[in-house]
């Protein structure tokens, strides 16, 4: 049986589906600018996924409990592996495939926390796009009950090359615990595959680094047949940062669960044994489970165990952040997402696809008249919550372990003014 383009799209949409593809083909920019079929189309902002960094937060405040050094570097590790299949695989076990997000507008905000549950404290989100083209995004993960602040910043370049989607992201991540502990985190290279047949998916490609706590993370990714033969592999090598040598500790696992607070210890004075391995190396797929398959502690090898664990029924539960308007009273401002997109996301989810392009066109327009207005004014749009900085000396300190490259990026730091409905 011969398959022909869009055999998972439906048929009224396949000559646009068809016609879709030949414009990415064919396209020399940014493949972020076009305009993509309606049933193709997310119902959320792009604003909105930073969420996906603590949609599981027993697991991120419990960062804050682990041991300085190796412990913690390995509860860091733990916590990101189990970030990404909230923010890679979830839209295809929700709506059947990946989804084109909506393009944040310039100056859109998203405000949500996650609540004290367990003694964990409150964990607060602020996002806000500071720009348009290229589109970033800039956000603010903080638990002051936990002494946990993640700041960063999230772009992306997209370009078609061999039927593939390859989306270079840009921008990184810093995570401080208790003040001064920093962790720098870097993000892989995306590819979207399957769009022949209108069922798009991602896998990870290259490479990512956690760099912190006297130790490094080299996670490098693929899809079927490299390390294991299935689509979202991945191999993690843990080692200490030249001249660290190792020697902080950790605990034996709790129960194998990969959930909760897993392999590390809820009490930062909780005796424990020390590894007699420098190098650890982890193995698995991201969106479900890995296993250590190099490591020693003195009083047997880790080999064979459980390490993350994202599976339904696991101990790492998913909690979805609570949104709030950061107005009055709570309400929701006019460049808020959920209300900025409103009509648009009710008119995607409902297949009203007529209405959700209208008001979508009526809302781009509003912007590029904006921008021609602040371009003759020789104005520019004030950022509300971050200040831009050419380069961050977090990231150039860290970087320079594992030689990464550019050597310097920019960041956007955040000014520290919460609404009222966060800050509390």
């Amino acid at each position: 049986m011969t398959e022909t383009v869009g055999d998972a799209v439906p048929a009224s949409q396949r000559g646009s589906w068809s016609s879709f593809l030949k414009s990415i083909a064919s396209f020399s920019g940014d493949l972020s600018s076009l305009t993509a079929p309606p049933f193709i189309l997310s119902p959320v902002s792009l604003t909105e996924f930073p969420a996906y960094w603590c949609e599981r937060p027993d697991l991120f405040c419990a960062i804050a409990d682990a041991k300085e050094g190796e412990e913690r570097h390995l509860a860091v590790l733990q916590w990101f592996l189990s970030t990404l299949k909230d923010q890679y695989t979830s839209r295809n076990e929700e709506m059947g495939s990946e989804k084109k997000p909506l393009n944040p507008v310039l100056g859109e905000l998203f405000y949500a926390y996650w609540p004290d549950k367990n003694g964990r404290g409150k964990t607060t989100l602020l996002v806000e796009q500071v720009s348009h083209h290229p589109p970033i995004t800039a956000y603010v993960i903080e638990n002051k009950t936990k002494g946990l602040k993640l700041e960063g910043h999230n772009g992306q370049k997209t370009t078609f090359s061999s039927g593939s989607i390859i989306v270079k992201q840009i921008g990184h991540a810093i995570l401080t615990v208790g003040g001064s502990d920093q962790y720098l985190i870097t993000l892989p290279r995306l590819r979207i595959d399957g769009l022949w047949y209108g069922s798009p998916y991602i896998e990870l490609a290259d490479s990512s680094h956690i760099i912190g706590g006297g130790h490094t993370s080299t996670i490098e990714y693929s899809g079927k047949g490299y390390f294991s033969g299935k689509s979202h592999t991945f191999k993690a090598t843990v080692a200490p940062l030249p001249g660290m040598g190792g020697g902080n500790q950790l605990l034996p696992p709790a129960q194998s669960s990969g959930g909760g607070k897993g392999w590390f210890s809820s009490s930062k004075n909780a005796s424990s044994s020390s590894l007699a391995s420098a190098e650890l190396v982890i193995e698995g797929t991201w969106h479900e489970t890995s296993t250590w398959v190099k490591g020693v502690t003195s009083k047997g090898t880790l080999t064979g165990t459980k390490f993350h664990d994202v599976t339904p029924g696991s101990g790492a539960k998913k909690e979805d952040a609570i949104p709030v308007g950061g107005e009055e009273a709570g309400a929701m401002g006019e460049y808020e997402t959920r209300k900025l997109w409103g009509v648009v996301a009710k008119g995607i989810k409902e297949g009203d696809f007529e209405t959700a392009s209208k008001d979508k066109s009526r809302i781009e327009n509003e912007q590029r008249q904006k921008r021609k207005d602040e371009q003759a004014a020789g104005t520019e749009w004030p950022l509300k919550h971050f200040k831009h900085e050419d380069s961050d000396p977090v990231y150039e300190r860290l970087g320079k372990f594992v030689k990464l490259q550019p050597p310097t990026e920019d960041k956007y730091t955040f000014l520290g003014n919460y609404p009222a409905t966060l800050a509390a």
